[in-house]
């Protein structure tokens, strides 16, 4: 090792190592979910696990996709240009890193969709949309709000979810469709509709308090099912939102732009709820703690208070004078210190304005002409400081200590001329 060199850490075991780089990998949205295009190349079968290399001119990587996780289109095979979605992992024991592929289609089904979606992406990017100040979640909710499609199993799980978590809670579902052609359509009527409840005065009208939060969602599906939730309109309806939003669509490999843009992303439906809405139990069970600390802090404050009452009361009964005295005599004290500490600023004052008045009154112009000099002036009372602001013939004034006298100029030299 060079002398130069140096280590962060360690040395840990290689293995601890390469679990932290997959953990590191795991926990990075952008390399979780990321459309990539190549080439397919080394394409081979195993135990029902697919095995390849995507590749094109400037490199290639390893590519798995596990068994039943993902439906293979009968066209794609050796040579194929294709659109994958997937993510990085590492398998330990050997080292090795591979693009684990959730979706797999030829380039002409999946590419321009994506290509639409980065667009997207960038354009938001662009106009700062994706660093805007994110909304906090509210820490009690009085009225969520649910956008997804009615009668599914994603929102019978939240629905299930809430009832366990806080029986009870207002929550206004708006059933929408989301897939399909009309899905965006109905994803933004069903978000604009949030927009309304969220408005105290219409809600004052419905009898309900003002919607405090949002979930908008779907269970999982292809990606063609989830596109929606990665179309500009759905993006805006949004971020048009007075409240905050939560973004719970798929599973928790699918990261969509609704995602990339709500105050919030869940990586499920259920997730979504278990984020926003608190356990009643947890709560009333913090409560209690809280009011047992508070009875606690105030009958113990109450003591102390009462301990040092009884010991002043005490103290005065058997030595009333005695305290007056003692307390006179810290007053008296306080007055000595307080006069000599005036005292000895204002000296300080005064010698600090005395050596100022010093400087000043050696600085004064009329003090360098008593010791000998002359200021040089021209008819216009300006000072002359160099032979450059002299002409000849010129007429200037000299200043000394004791009057002012006239002189025109005959010659003038430069310390070049005399050197």
């Amino acid at each position: 090792m060079s002398e130069g060199a140096q280590t962060t850490t360690g040395p840990i075991p290689i293995g601890q190592f390469v679990l932290l780089v997959k953990q590191t990998l795991k926990q990075d949205h952008l390399l979780q979910h990321q459309a990539l295009r190549g080439e397919v190349s080394q394409w081979k079968v195993h135990n029902g696990n697919v095995y390849f290399s995507l590749r094109d001119e400037q490199g290639q990587m390893n590519c798995v996709i596990w068994r039943n996780s993902a439906v293979v289109h009968p066209s794609i095979k050796e040579g194929s240009e294709v659109v994958v979605i997937g993510g990085l992992d590492i398998w330990p024991k050997r080292g090795n890193l591979q693009l684990v592929v959730q979706r797999i289609e030829p380039i002409q089904t999946l590419g321009a969709m994506e290509e639409a979606r980065r667009a997207l992406i960038e354009s938001l990017r662009n106009e700062g949309a994706l660093d805007r100040p994110r909304m906090a979640l509210p820490t009690l909710p009085k009225h969520i709000a649910i956008v997804t499609g009615a009668g599914s199993a994603a929102l019978a799980d939240m629905q299930q979810l809430i009832e366990n978590r806080w029986p009870g809670l207002r929550v206004t579902v708006i059933g929408v469709l989301v897939q399909g052609q009309q899905a965006v359509n109905e994803l933004v009527r069903g978000l604009a509709v949030t927009r309304s409840l969220a408005k105290p005065e219409i809600a004052r009208r419905l009898g309900l308090p003002p919607v405090d939060a949002v979930i908008v969602g779907r269970g999982g599906g292809s990606a063609e099912d989830l596109w929606a939730f990665n179309l500009e309109p759905v993006v805006r309806a949004i971020m048009a939102s007075p409240v905050p939003i939560i973004s719970a669509v798929g599973h928790e490999s699918d990261v969509l732009v609704s995602d990339l843009i709500a105050d919030v992303r869940a990586s499920t439906p259920s997730n979504a709820v278990e984020r926003l809405v608190p356990d009643r139990h947890d709560v009333m069970m913090w409560m209690e703690d809280q009011s047992d600390r508070l009875g606690s802090a105030v009958h113990r404050r109450f003591s102390e208070l009462r301990q040092h009452l009884m010991f002043m009361r005490t103290q005065l009964s058997h030595a009333p004078a005695k305290g007056l005295a003692i307390e006179q005599q810290k007053v008296t004290a306080l007055h000595h210190r307080l006069n000599r500490s005036t005292d000895a600023m204002l000296a300080g004052q005064h010698q600090r304005l005395a050596s100022l008045a010093a400087t000043l009154n050696a600085a004064h112009p009329q003090r360098v002409l008593e010791r000998g000099y002359t200021m040089v002036q021209g008819r216009d009372g300006r000072v002359l400081t160099d032979v450059a602001s002299l002409q000849q013939g010129q007429t200037i004034n000299l200043q000394f200590a004791d009057g002012r006298a006239e002189a025109d100029i005959h010659t003038i030299h430069t310390e070049e001329d005399t050197s």
